[in-house]
């Protein structure tokens, strides 16, 4: 059995899945979106007693928190029971431009799975001006960026699109502005720090 689930399986299984869940979030009135669970973990934890914005009910949400925590040990159960022997495969235009950027790409399992480029999200690198623009900077943008948007790319990207949301839309192009601009602008010049 497990030799059959983890096999590749193709895209369109995906697409339906996310499909059905859409459907049933709408029937039921329901919102899709991660970063709504950490307004609720914050709020569950006693986080309204100093910001008036983590003051809700946050039992609302407590499918969302299911759901989370669900996608954790679905997560965990990926890369332990799951875990392919073999990196990941890029397509050799992707490793040209990786190792033209300065980023090791994995050929073995032993330098990684290929999900995270180690050579620069490490807590060595942590402690270099590069290093930190990418992991502390980022992560503060990231965090930022989703609330002021409203929310997080999946939560724009099919609640917000499945739901005809204009604000979700611009949001959504304004994701992907942004990724274009940080994969051929400010990536490269980061990574030359």
């Amino acid at each position: 059995m497990i030799e059959f689930i983890s096999q590749p399986w193709h895209w369109s299984i995906s697409g339906v899945m996310i499909a059905l869940v859409m459907f049933l979030l709408i029937y039921f009135g329901e919102r899709f979106g991660v970063s709504s669970s950490f307004k609720a973990i914050c709020s569950a934890g006693g986080a309204g007693r100093f910001a008036d914005y983590f003051r809700y009910d946050w039992k609302k949400h407590d499918w969302l928190l299911t759901f989370v925590v669900g996608a954790i040990i679905g997560g965990a159960i990926g890369v332990t029971i799951l875990a392919s022997p073999t990196p990941v495969q890029l397509s050799p235009a992707t490793i040209s431009d990786l190792t033209e950027l300065g980023v090791s790409v994995p050929a073995a399992t032993s330098e990684g799975r290929g999900f995270i480029p180690h050579d620069l999200l490490n807590f060595q690198t942590l402690a270099t001006l590069k290093g930190f623009v990418l992991i502390v900077v980022g992560g503060f943008l990231i965090g930022f960026g989703t609330r002021y948007a409203g929310g997080c790319t999946s939560g724009h990207a099919i609640t917000g699109l499945s739901n005809f949301q204009l604000p979700s839309l611009v949001a959504v192009i304004g994701f992907f502005i942004g990724g274009l601009l940080m994969t051929f602008v400010l990536l490269p010049m980061i990574l030359s720090l």
